[in-house]
């Protein structure tokens, strides 16, 4: 949706003229405007503010590169760019059609077919841009447009070629969209093709359920469960569950490939397809930082000793109260008859006294070899050990 021009916008950049305002992100805004010739475009306006930063303009630098070595069949071809301006700026071809994001939350999740057809469009998008040597690193729903002609994908601001330099800025920085993240980019980790496939898997669960597959919440919860948990695909039609459980493999290695996956979407086979399948994985050092849940037990760590199990408290003292309680009610039963009442009502008590004391001197006894124990293997807790009456 287009709307109007505000006070603050410009009416004009470079020689375009300038319609009205398409969108606005943390970057600057995309407006649509149009050439002297009347042809209509996007004009992506960087702020100030962030033109400033030099890091910023070859990363900008690197999205209009990125987009003129992919080409106009599966992107929205770059016409005119000037990078080194004052308020920098990149002109696409104007495509009017919505984005992922927005038709799901207009319209509601695509059914099966329309599923299988944004898989193959995708996948053959994500093609052209491997066979350009580029990884998108962020494909999330507001990047495809779609169109009646197949998906389009834009902003390839964080595109990097895959040269074996993959990282944007200094170690650490985690550079994407939480929700459509790959495990291994969720963890600062060097980057491969694979990823941009894990990230397809993703917004095909989204298309298909209105859902990210992860959950929601703050980024550091949702990049923990990208790295260790496995999305439920039970709300994702039959014919896609092989798709996406292919594509979200946690080891980049066992993805499948995009060829793979075109085969699995017309039913073609290239080679074994992997599926999905939980596997251990040693938290990275984004997810360490996470905030901590009330709800989960605490995790022993890796490099504490390991010990032998502590056996529970014996179940002797509740034996031995048993046998004398139905010794003493035999005994007791006897006497009863014998004396005609009186034993029977002094001696049953008696014995149940008994049996209560022992067991108590049982358990006591238990408790402090249990405590002797835990002691010496140095798991014991701070100060004397106390039973549940408080006694040592």
């Amino acid at each position: 949706m287009v709307r109007g021009l505000g006070a603050g916008d410009p009416r004009g950049i470079g020689s375009y003229r300038l319609l009205g305002v398409l969108g606005e992100g943390g970057m600057g805004k995309v407006y649509l405007g149009s050439s002297r010739s009347g042809r209509r475009v996007a004009v992506k306006v960087i702020r100030p503010d962030v033109a400033a930063d030099t890091e910023f303009r070859t990363r900008f630098r690197r999205e209009i590169e990125a987009a003129r070595r992919v080409g106009g069949a599966w992107t929205a071809p770059v016409i005119d760019a000037d990078p080194d301006a004052a308020v920098p700026w990149l002109a696409s071809d104007y495509i009017d059609a919505p984005d992922l994001g927005t038709l799901v939350h207009r319209r509601g999740p695509l059914d099966e077919a329309d599923g299988l057809r944004l898989a193959g469009g995708l996948a053959e998008a994500l093609e052209s841009v491997h066979r350009a040597g580029l990884i998108h690193r962020d494909l999330k729903p507001p990047n495809v447009l779609m169109t009646g002609n197949g998906p389009r994908l834009i902003d390839f601001g964080i595109a990097r070629a895959f040269d074996g330099t993959t990282r944007v800025t200094g170690t650490g920085l985690i550079v994407g969209t939480p929700g459509f993240m790959s495990p291994e980019q969720a963890e600062g980790a060097e980057l491969t093709p694979p990823s941009d496939v894990f990230s397809l898997g993703g917004v095909l669960f989204f298309a298909v359920t209105g859902r990210e597959p992860f959950g929601s919440g703050g980024a550091a919860s949702v990049l923990y469960r990208v790295v260790h948990d496995e999305p439920d695909l039970t709300a994702v039609p039959s014919r896609l569950r092989p798709v996406l459980s292919a594509c979200l493999h946690k080891d980049p290695a066992h993805r499948a490939t995009l060829d793979q996956l075109l085969g699995l979407i017309d039913g073609r086979a290239v080679g074994p397809v992997p599926t999905q399948a939980a596997e251990h994985r040693q938290p990275g050092a984004y997810t360490r930082a996470r905030a901590e849940s009330p709800t989960e037990a605490p995790v022993p760590s890796a490099d504490a000793p390991a010990s032998a199990p502590v056996e529970p408290p014996s179940s002797l003292p509740m034996l031995v109260a048993f046998v004398i309680w139905a010794g003493g009610g035999a005994v007791g039963l006897v006497a009863l008859v014998a004396t005609g009442g009186v034993g029977g009502y002094l001696v049953i008590p008696f014995l149940l006294w008994l049996g209560i004391s022992t067991a108590q001197a049982q358990e006591l006894r238990s408790r402090r070899r249990l405590r002797h124990r835990l002691r010496d293997r140095g798991r014991g807790p701070e100060g004397p050990w106390r039973g549940p009456n408080g006694s040592p």
